[in-house]
This record gives C-alpha cells, sequence and structure tokens, in this order.
C-alpha cells in the first residue's frame, strides 16, 4: 500500500547522496533530488544490473552511480545552454 512512498523517499535519498557527491546538490530543490533518485536509480540498473544491497526494489549502488551520471549530463546540457 505505501510501496510508492517508500519508493519516492528512497529516491529522494538517493538524489540527495548523488547531488552530494556531485556537489550540485545545493542548487537542487526536493523535487528535483526525488527525480534524479527515481530515474538515475532506473537508468543505472538498465546500463549495470541490480546488485548489492537494496531498498524499496531498487539496488543502491547502481542506482547512485546511475543518478551521478544523469546530475552530471544535466548539469553539463544545462551550462551549455547558459552560454
Amino acid at each position: 500500500m505505501f510501496s510508492w512512498l517508500w519508493s519516492l523517499i528512497v529516491g529522494a535519498l538517493i538524489g540527495v547522496v548523488a547531488g552530494a557527491i556531485t556537489n550540485r546538490g545545493e542548487s537542487m530543490g526536493w523535487i528535483a533530488n526525488i527525480l534524479a533518485g527515481l530515474i538515475g536509480s532506473w537508468l543505472g540498473q538498465t546500463l549495470f544490473g541490480s546488485w548489492g544491497p537494496a531498498l524499496a526494489g531498487m539496488a543502491l549502488v547502481p542506482s547512485i552511480v546511475g543518478a551521478i551520471f544523469l546530475i552530471v549530463l544535466v548539469s553539463a546540457v544545462l551550462s551549455m545552454r547558459r552560454t
């Protein structure tokens, strides 16, 4: 029943961790953290598989790597558009 809520919470935590690692987390809001965590989780598990510890059906290590990749990619695209 509350699995979607648990997924949002874990997605937000993954987004916060990825933002902290890339030093771009303080400029992201909580909605962007959730989106980065959920989309990054999907991306990371698609590219690297589901290995390591998991929460709410998300393998943490590939999810964080996917979220880092997503944040760096989106930041690079946004910085190119500004210049």
